[in-house]
């Protein structure tokens, strides 16, 4: 992909730089505005100072995010950097692979697998998301299990991770058995190169007693200005039950998400 866009910069270069100055810049606006944005910023910036001029202003990115209908979800705050806020929303997306068990245990590590072990069933309690059909369970012994997330890879660099410092919002459903009681635990981590924690989220462990009402609960945390050196973030959760039980009576998870988001929006 860096060849091609090489390659693509020195042709745009030399066909364009001739007739750069004979273009107004609400032409060149224009024409940008109707182009990728990644192409816009790594090939079309580099053109002449006019065309840098125009990408880098406030203006352009803000007009983008208006065609494109990326608002910021708080109408009150504002964007601090458009450009920053236009290719965060772009990117976002859940890090997490197979959230909601559709895929049995594909893309998770079970670091323990207490009592009876993790199982996937179908959900009991309808979830708000009704797309969501199917959950994690554990059982009468300790289940955790955890899911390493490299940043770099899902295409998050060094130098923006360190430079811009997006917040990092997780969430996570979890819900009891009716008639047993059950403990919910959940860690996550902003690791450096090296694997060592930087910082982390972990409340104290949500206890339900027997006869409840088996509905869903949410967790949510962000991290925001954890500073420079977070390559990767780890994720871990789970739980059991607490009448110890044989089978699956133990705390239900599904719909966990990890998302880098735009500072004004959480």
């Amino acid at each position: 992909m860096t060849s091609e866009l090489s390659k693509l910069r020195r042709i745009v270069q030399s066909a364009w730089k001739p007739v750069c100055p004979d273009l107004p810049l609400t032409v060149v606006e224009e024409i940008l505005l109707n182009l990728p944005g990644k192409q816009v910023i790594c090939v079309c910036r580099l053109v002449c100072n006019a065309w840098k001029s125009v990408v880098d202003s406030t203006a352009f990115w803000r007009e983008r995010c208006r065609r494109e209908g990326l608002k910021p979800p708080i109408t009150y705050k504002v964007p601090k950097d458009w450009q920053t806020f236009y290719v965060l929303c772009n990117k976002r997306r859940n890090l997490l692979k197979n959230p909601n068990a559709n895929e049995s245990f594909t893309g998770w590590k079970i670091l323990e697998n207490g009592g009876d072990r993790w199982i996937v069933d179908n959900v009991f309690a309808a979830h708000p998301d009704d797309t969501v059909t199917k959950c994690f369970v554990t059982s009468y012994g300790r289940c955790i299990k955890s899911q390493l997330i490299n940043l770099e890879k899902e295409g998050y660099s060094p130098v923006f991770m360190d430079q811009i410092q997006p917040n990092i919002v997780i969430s996570d459903w979890y819900a009891p058995r009716w008639d047993c009681g059950s403990v919910y635990e959940i860690r996550v981590e902003l690791l450096n190169h090296r694997k060592k924690t930087i910082q982390f989220f972990q409340p104290e462990p949500v206890t339900f007693l027997q006869w409840n009402d088996q509905q869903w609960n949410w967790m949510t945390h962000t991290f925001k200005d954890y500073g420079p050196g977070v390559r990767f973030i780890l994720f871990k959760h789970g739980g059991k039950d607490t009448q110890y039980w044989a089978g699956h009576y133990g705390i239900r998870v599904t719909n966990s998400s990890v998302e880098i988001l735009p500072s004004a929006e959480e």
